[in-house]
């Protein structure tokens, strides 16, 4: 009785703050993400209506082929390049595989989390590797410990079996088992700092969602299995309006930004978003209007997969390099079903 007493108790201003930020956050979210799926049909539709004006004004038939092979031709032009990215990416990814930092995803948590958080990670793993693709030097990206639903979930991925990523069944401290002193877990609860990055070193990230109701269970499973561990110097630049944890996806984006600049000022800033950062009580719709460019934790949501690339440049929250091979697909399918029109 006494408990259930507690858990009724009013919430403080601070807390009821917070809590009306985050509903505003989640409602903005929301909204942007209708919005944006409004603005891509209107586009396609404007797309389409303005070919099929084009063709109608097309004076002969020959003219009228010679906007349809012109159309090919583009079209052609823009697959090679994107063929052409593709195998650059590969090239990239592949060499990271000997020469790239190495950077673990610990995946021994699902047991800990519910359906939505694991979905809500493999939607970070799959940010994690869509960054790191795009990166001139990317990072040799491992997922350990990976089995159960977590597992089933990511198989479930579009192209995740031609993925250029290390997948391990095992947990890390088995398949680094001869490399024991080079591992190094990330931790915001660790009391050494990371000043630089050590090429030689194997860093590991917690891939766990929500955190807030397992504090400190990393920094305990590094103890616990006698690894280095260490936390982000983000102290040093920047104040967090709350606890130092981030995203897996952050914490991977941060690290290859650093690895890019060798800054840990620009990396934090280009990186945790806005909302994460410690403002004036004051500030709230400040922050929000701020929280659109900075915030690199929920954009992945806005992934559609499944739609055409078709304006893929005004889209840029799209990850358009996974498994490219079935949106091509359909593009070319609706391109012909529209000449044949």
């Amino acid at each position: 009785m006494e408990s259930k007493a507690v858990d009724q108790q009013p919430l403080s201003k601070n807390a009821q703050k917070k809590l009306l930020k985050q509903q505003r956050y989640e409602s903005k979210k929301a909204e942007k993400k209708a919005l944006l799926k409004q603005e891509k049909k209107r586009e396609g539709e404007r797309k389409r209506k303005e070919w099929e004006e084009k063709l109608a004004a097309a004076a002969t038939e020959q003219e009228k082929q010679q906007l349809i092979e012109s159309r090919k031709c583009l079209r052609k032009q823009r697959m090679e390049q994107r063929s052409h990215d593709k195998e650059k990416k590969m090239t990239r990814l592949t060499n990271a595989k000997q020469n790239g930092q190495n950077v673990v995803i610990d995946l021994e948590f699902d047991n800990l989390m519910n359906s939505s958080e694991l979905h809500s990670l493999v939607q970070q793993i799959m940010y994690c590797y869509a960054v790191n693709g795009r990166c001139t030097s990317p990072a040799h990206l491992w997922l350990t410990g990976c089995q159960g639903e977590m597992q089933d979930q990511l198989q479930r991925l579009p192209g995740f079996d031609k993925w250029i990523i290390e997948k391990e069944n095992r947990p890390y401290i088995e398949a680094f088992q001869d490399q024991k002193e080079r591992l190094v877990y990330l931790t915001a609860d660790a009391e050494t700092t990371l000043d630089v990055l050590d090429p030689k070193h194997i860093y590991i990230i917690g891939g766990l969602v929500d955190r807030n109701r397992w504090k400190g269970l990393t920094m305990k499973k590094a103890e616990d299995q006698g690894i280095q561990t260490a936390k982000l110097p983000i102290g040093m630049y920047l104040k967090m309006s709350s606890s130092q944890v981030l995203t897996v996806n952050q914490v991977v984006e941060i690290l290859l930004k650093y690895l890019e600049t060798r800054d840990w000022k620009t990396s934090f800033f280009e990186v945790i978003p806005q909302r994460k950062r410690c403002e004036d009580d004051n500030d709230i719709v400040r922050d929000e209007e701020t929280e659109e460019k900075y915030d690199h934790e929920f954009k992945i949501h806005d992934i559609e997969l499944e739609e055409e690339v078709e304006g893929k440049d005004d889209y840029k929250m799209k990850i358009h390099d996974i498994e490219q091979e079935q949106t091509e697909e359909k593009d070319d399918h609706e391109f012909k079903r529209q000449c044949m029109s």
